[in-house]
């Protein structure tokens, strides 16, 4: 069991922060939407996209205070981000199954 991330604050951190980071990462559309008409997301695309990190973030934290070594847990997140961004792609244009818009 990993001991360095045990104790309530350090778990409250590591949940504030997938929160913290969705946020940031979906004010980049919202601030783009601002200068290019090129961008244009719906109420639902922001629902849906924060749904998805706040999910995998978690996800990911979850998984990761179950291991130990240092370089499985950066597989993991590598997983984990790979996964993310084909979900999003798959979402916004159908990679492969045209599943998107």
């Amino acid at each position: 069991m990993n001991t360095e991330n045990n104790g309530p604050v350090a778990r409250n951190w590591d949940i504030l922060t997938v929160f913290v980071v969705t946020a940031l990462v979906l004010m980049l559309p919202l601030i783009a939407m601002q200068f290019s008409e090129e961008v244009n997301w719906k109420p639902g695309d922001f629902i849906v996209i924060g749904t998805i990190l706040i999910g995998a973030g978690l996800a990911f934290v979850y998984t990761a205070r179950r291991i130990d070594d240092a370089g499985w847990r950066l597989a993991l997140a590598g997983a984990f981000f790979v996964a993310l961004l084909y979900v999003w792609a798959e979402l916004a244009v159908g990679v492969i199954f045209g599943i998107g818009s």
